[in-house]
């Protein structure tokens, strides 16, 4: 579920800036055309173990929708190696359907695009309101300033994932609240024959989403203020450093990590290879892998000293999946009752619980099922410490530049090249000179 949207949002290229030159936008169905007031076509994406299993899920919810309303929603699960593709394609021709799943990292490339209903006032109204959301969720929904591009639908968060039995085996008595207490349990593991900490050096947005975390707690951005990339500010160089240090210097990331792009840390951490992973909203994923929730613990991914706290001490990406409506709907009133449906109370809990995802919608989260030791972490996170990637048009290119120097300094590390703040910064150029022109 989580590596394959990961390399997906990570393979977006340029063809995003064709897209917002070439659509034109339906501005003449934005007032409500409704040509198809009884049907309705719903790209959703795969958030479960296979299409099949998100069929299973989503088909009783659409079956309840037809008998509330009496519209019909068409269900296509996508595959996430092809959700950005048709996507694309569809904001180009104007063919899509009238309402998909969107990674809420794509949302401000895709706003770009003239393509998405933007979510004002009136919109919202609609739904409920605005203030129904976690505001770490709508940070995620496009351009600061702008009407959102969408809506949040589901929402995650990273957490340290630990295995309770080789933190026992090395003498660790608590997961590691800093980088450095990481790296010294890694160390104590490793001495036990453990791999200590699993990685996706090869996949793009996993590389992202953690170097960007990095950044964070250096006090920086790959962004300047003003939207423009600033990936060798000194400060990102040594975030990034920092991370493929833990395999280049400090040997906690194994070396054949640094060609995983396809949940192999995962596989690898419920078979008890590894120790620990950095991973987002991870209880589903590893139960489909055999792993007993008893055997593992949940804590704050690390940061650079003391605890993560509001504001401060930023310690994930705010993650998820969020909800749009194509502006060419010929059902705009279906559509936004569909997004009101989904984003109900009643609808947040069935399928945020059937995908170990968190509600965005707060009043969803006092169920119990949301308040279980490890989903108390990624609520806290969500709620404190998470912060939303550059919402930038240029954010998708940015994810497969920077993603792809991150990819290459793993593979110099685990080829024993140097890996210096010299050779870092000159990935980062490299990177920097492939973003397109403002």
């Amino acid at each position: 579920m989580r590596s394959i949207r990961a390399a997906a949002t990570g393979a977006v290229t340029l063809s995003l800036v064709l897209a917002a030159t070439a659509c034109g936008g339906g501005s003449s169905t934005e007032g409500g055309s409704n040509d198809s007031p009884k049907t309705l076509t719903y790209w959703a994406s795969n958030q479960g173990a296979s299409v099949a299993v998100d069929k299973k899920v989503l088909q009783p919810e659409l079956d309840k929708f037809e008998r509330q309303t009496g519209i019909e929603v068409k269900l296509e699960v996508v595959p996430w190696t092809d959700l950005l593709n048709r996507i694309l394609t569809a904001t180009t021709s104007g063919q899509g359907p009238d309402v998909m799943n969107i990674g809420n990292s794509w949302s401000a490339s895709l706003q770009a695009t003239g393509a998405l209903l933007p979510w004002d006032a009136k919109n919202f109204s609609r739904i409920g309101g605005r203030d129904r959301f976690l505001e770490s969720a709508l940070a995620s929904t496009g351009v600061r300033g702008k009407d959102p591009a969408a809506v949040p639908l589901y929402s995650m968060a990273y957490a340290l994932y630990y295995n309770k039995k080789i933190f026992a085996d090395a003498g660790i008595t608590k997961p590691p609240a800093t980088w450095d207490e990481l790296v010294a349990d890694g160390k104590k593991i490793r001495a036990k024959g453990t791999a200590a900490l699993g990685a996706e050096g090869s996949n793009l947005a996993e590389n992202i989403h953690h170097v960007f975390v990095f950044a964070k707690q250096h006090g920086a951005d790959f962004y300047t203020a003003d939207g423009k990339p600033d990936f060798t500010d000194p400060k990102v160089v040594d975030a990034v450093k920092q991370y493929v240090d833990l395999m280049a210097k400090h040997k906690v990331i194994p070396t054949g990590d640094a060609e995983y792009a396809q949940n192999q840390s995962v596989s690898d951490f419920a078979k008890g290879k590894q120790a620990m992973l950095l991973w987002q909203s991870a209880s589903a994923n590893l139960a489909s892998q055999g792993m007993s929730e008893d055997a593992y613990g949940v804590a704050p991914v690390p940061v650079q000293s003391g605890a993560p706290g509001s504001g401060t001490q930023v310690n994930s990406m705010v993650a998820g999946i969020n909800i749009a409506v194509f502006r060419n709907t010929r059902n705009l009133d279906g559509a936004t009752k569909f997004v009101k449906f989904m984003t109900s109370d009643a609808e947040q809990k069935v399928l945020n619980k059937a995908y170990s995802a968190i509600p965005p919608v707060k009043s969803a989260q006092s169920d119990a099922a949301f308040r279980t030791p490890s989903n108390t972490v990624l609520l806290n996170t969500l709620a404190t410490s998470a912060a939303a990637l550059p919402q930038v048009a240029s954010e998708s290119q940015f994810e497969t530049a920077v993603g792809t120097a991150v990819k290459e300094l793993f593979a110099d590390a685990a080829a024993g090249r140097a890996v210096t703040t010299g050779s870092v910064e000159a990935k980062l150029e490299k990177a920097q000179q492939q973003m397109p022109a403002a």
